[in-house]
């Protein structure tokens, strides 16, 4: 699989006896799929076995560690390898021929660009941003207009990346200059830099700060003057397990999944 920078990759379940489960599952479908069931499904129509690589924003970290872990258990022989990076980053990867299987965007825009990469995109989740603040919020941030203080060091996603996009149309929309002393690739990379004191403030989404709630305080933004981030989900059309990847995809669309976004503080789509 492509490198992806300042992304982290979820290895497969741990454990001889999850492998030791894939090999028997492989082996009680081989006989099926000699039979000839089509493109990675199996006589009944469930999809086999398969091993799926899917190239997720890195707002989604958490919660797809998660959400990987029950669906493994729910779809025995079937493994998820998360690769996580900023989308722009993904998009890049597709293009570039990345072997992977499904595709996970925050916002619906890069999405868009790789319509012909991918098959129909469903939203599954939404997101909205806050500021964070070093724990304690020591220079005492509430707004965002706060963020244009003498001084102050404000970090922001780049303006490639949704996140970063999305920030800037917060500022320019309350009239409020920032110059930031960096641009990050990815929103994890903004959260980090609070995290270790490089900057006093960032803009990130909820559900990050909510990941670090003990490093760093969050300062809401109304919604009146805030963004939502739309997570769309799609399988890619170069993927080698069609029928696996669609269901993983449908999946994040059901009751389960939404559950366990909904626990992690995304929004419904």
């Amino acid at each position: 699989m492509f490198p992806t920078p300042g992304g982290r990759r979820r290895s497969p379940a741990p454990g001889r006896r999850r492998a030791a489960a894939a090999v028997l599952t492989a082996a009680l479908l081989a006989p099926l799929a000699a039979c000839g069931t089509g493109s990675g499904g199996t006589a009944s129509g469930e999809p086999s076995a398969a091993r799926l690589t899917v190239l997720a924003a890195s707002s989604l970290t958490d919660v797809f560690e998660t959400a990987g872990d029950a669906y493994e258990k729910s779809h025995p022989g079937t493994e998820i390898a998360f690769s996580f990076a900023g989308s722009q980053e993904l998009a890049a990867q597709v293009r570039q021929g990345a072997p992977a299987d499904v595709l996970v965007t925050a916002d619906s825009r890069t999405m868009d660009g790789l319509a012909g990469e991918t098959g129909s995109p469903v939203v599954i989740a939404k997101n909205r941003l806050v500021i964070a603040t070093g724990k304690g919020n020591p220079h005492k941030i509430g707004s965002l207009e706060d963020l244009a203080a003498s001084g102050l060091k404000v970090v922001l996603a780049a303006p490639g990346v949704p996140v970063g996009r999305y920030s800037r149309q917060l500022l320019r929309a309350q009239h409020v200059e920032v110059r930031p002393v960096s641009e990050e690739p990815n929103v994890r990379a903004v959260l980090s830099k609070v995290e270790m004191g490089e900057a006093d403030a960032g803009i990130v989404y909820r559900t990050d700060a909510a990941v670090a709630a003990d490093r760093v305080d969050a300062v809401d933004i109304p919604d009146s003057r805030n963004a939502v981030a739309s997570y769309p989900a799609a399988t890619l059309k170069s993927s080698e397990h069609a029928d696996a990847a669609e269901a993983f995809v449908t999946w994040l669309t059901g009751p389960e999944a939404r559950k366990i976004l909904r626990d992690a503080g995304f929004q419904q789509p």
